[in-house]
């Protein structure tokens, strides 16, 4: 969906969410003003989760909250240090918040490590039933629920994807963060994708823009590579050095988010997170008028979005096939 204002009908689109949406809405909120807390696992600099929190915030008075009138939010930026996170986290749980929006795993576990009590909202998360955080999405259980963004065979599709583009790519390198609890998985089902392909699929652990570096430049020493991204806050957090070396080195690369390709990546397939993040301030809303985190089911994507960076993809020599680009959700030209 496109950005700008959001009505009624785009704040019903969340499947098992909306059933009791009208009924929620009319309660009115009491005479206490609520405190949000929110930690997110970025800089504070950062544009992207600026735009999600902003997006957070802008939904919230259309469902009856005014920051300053009857709600106060709390924000705290972690980066993506655990311990920070963690210190932050024990900082917003000391102001004894009636709910907390956190977003990505890294912030998620820095407050889940705290409290299990306190109402958890999550944007940004990966499986969050394979990385132990729920029980289900459907029962997600205990005091969390949210909106998921990636499940491990995704990996495959950005490996079949990269190929169709680029078919002239021998190897691959999913660049990951070893800790991320999905970054096995969906190495593993990059492998597996890419032996059906002929393609040798290897990781490339990172944990910062030095080990990024290296990983890349040693990758790159041997022709016909081409490099998956994975989703974490390291890969988000350096992305401007990742699509400037796989610029430098000449490897095609797909990326999780939309805004690689816009600045100037290959191309992404993945979920839009802003408009995950005016769900959540939904959640948000129906947890602060009376429901349960636990009666809450988590949210998988339903959509996709495929971009293409046309400028780059000419700029390596590509050519991308006219059906993959007439079916891709936006192309940069």
């Amino acid at each position: 969906m496109a950005g700008g204002g959001m009505g009624r009908r785009d704040l019903l689109i969340l499947g098992g969410a909306t059933a009791a949406w009208p009924r929620v809405a009319a309660a009115q909120p009491s005479d206490r003003v609520r405190i949000i807390a929110v930690l997110m696992g970025f800089a504070s600099t950062d544009p992207e989760a600026n735009n999600r929190l902003k997006a957070f915030r802008d939904t919230l008075p259309e469902l009856g909250w005014t920051e300053g009138g009857n709600v106060r939010i709390e924000v705290r930026w972690a980066g993506s240090d655990f311990e920070h996170g963690k210190d932050n986290a024990a900082e917003l749980i000391g102001l004894a918040p009636d709910v907390i929006f956190c977003s990505p795993s890294t912030a998620l576990d820095a407050v889940l490590s705290l409290t299990h009590k306190i109402p958890i909202v999550f944007v940004g998360v990966s499986d969050p039933v394979g990385g132990g955080f729920v029980t289900s999405l459907a029962r997600p259980g205990g005091n969390i629920t949210g909106f998921s963004s990636f499940d491990p065979p995704i990996a495959g599709k950005w490996v079949e994807t990269l190929h169709t583009i680029a078919p002239r790519v021998e190897r691959m390198a999913v660049l990951l963060r070893p800790e991320t609890p999905i970054s096995a998985p969906m190495e593993r089902t990059a492998a597996a994708a890419g032996a059906v392909l002929g393609i040798a699929v290897s990781g490339a652990g990172v944990h910062n823009g030095d080990e990024i570096e290296r990983a890349i430049s040693n990758f790159a020493s041997d022709p016909h590579g081409g490099l998956i991204v994975l989703p974490n806050p390291v890969t988000v957090t350096h992305r401007d050095l990742i699509v400037d070396l796989a610029a430098h080195y000449r490897l095609p690369a797909i990326y999780p988010f939309r805004y690689f390709p816009a600045m100037g990546g290959l191309a992404s397939y993945g979920v839009d997170l802003i408009e995950q993040s005016r769900g959540a301030a939904i959640y948000v809303n129906r947890i602060l008028r009376g429901q349960k985190p636990a009666d809450l089911p988590v949210q998988a994507p339903t959509k996709f979005d495929l971009v293409i960076n046309l400028k780059t993809a000419k700029a390596l020599g590509l050519s991308p096939p006219s059906d993959l680009l007439a079916s891709a959700d936006e192309v940069i030209e």
